[in-house]
Parts: C-alpha cells; structure tokens; sequence
C-alpha cells in the first residue's frame, strides 16, 4: 500500500506540510504527479462536478490546465483534525485571449490511515481582473491572508 506522509492524525506542524506540499503539488501543473496524493477511488466536488478516481482527476486536471493558463495558486491552513484539513486559497489565470482571473475558494479534505486524500470538497469563485491587479506574478509573491 502506498503512503503518502505525513499520515493522519494531523498536528498544526503535519497539517502545514501537507498544505504546503499540495501547493507545490498543484503548482507544477502536471496532472500525473497531482493524482498520485489522491486514493485510487477518490471522491471530488469541484465547483459543480463530481470526480471520481485518479483517471477523472487526471483529465479533470489536464482538461483545466488547458484552459487555465499561467496558473498560480495560494493555499492557507484554515483548520484541522484527525484526518481532515480545511484550507482556504486563491490562484490567478489566463485564458487563451489574454483575460486575466483570479479565483477564491476553501477545500475541505479527508485523508485515510496512508495519507492519501480519499476526498476534496472545493467550493471556488472567479472574478476577472487586470493583469496590473496581478498578485502572483514571481513565487516569492505567493503569500495569502485568508
């Protein structure tokens, strides 16, 4: 069985860690690699989809990736416990015309005794803003007050 450390039950310090690697995670934009911190049979609502399973993650994550491009994105440690973690985020965007977004949302993620997510719950929003209104533009300047 794979694991993907830290394991549950979460402390602030391993709850962080875990914020922070699916972060990075989601910042290399690579689908494949995103998936493997998911369950095999993993459960998501995604705005108004449901996902199940790391192959639906996977062209859920190409499929947006495609669309959304230059993504950048924030996550924040908003709470924890046993085996779940609350976070806060947000992420800027282009589309293929050069419109520029940013996206607001909180996830809520249960993980199993490996480590893995088993399911994600994410509730997002988007408003359109000027590439001058930009916050992400270096990695240094991927800092969020939720």
């Amino acid at each position: 069985m794979e694991k993907k450390f830290p394991l549950p039950p979460f402390t602030r310090e391993t709850a962080l860690q875990k914020v922070q690697m699916a972060e990075d995670a989601w910042n290399s934009r690579d689908p494949q690699k995103v998936s493997l911190v998911y369950t095999p049979d993993t459960v998501w609502r995604n705005r108004d989809q449901f996902i199940n399973g790391r192959e639906e993650v996977v062209a859920f994550l190409t499929k947006k990736w495609q669309k959304e491009l230059d993504y950048r994105l924030k996550k924040e440690l908003w709470s924890f416990t046993d085996n779940h973690i609350a976070v806060c985020f947000e992420y800027e965007w282009h589309d293929h015309a050069g419109n520029w977004f940013r996206s607001y949302g909180n996830e809520l993620w249960e993980f199993n005794a490996d480590g893995l997510m088993q399911r994600r719950l994410a509730s997002i929003n988007d408003v359109p803003i000027k590439s001058s209104e930009r916050n992400f533009r270096e990695p240094e300047d991927l800092v969020l007050a939720c």
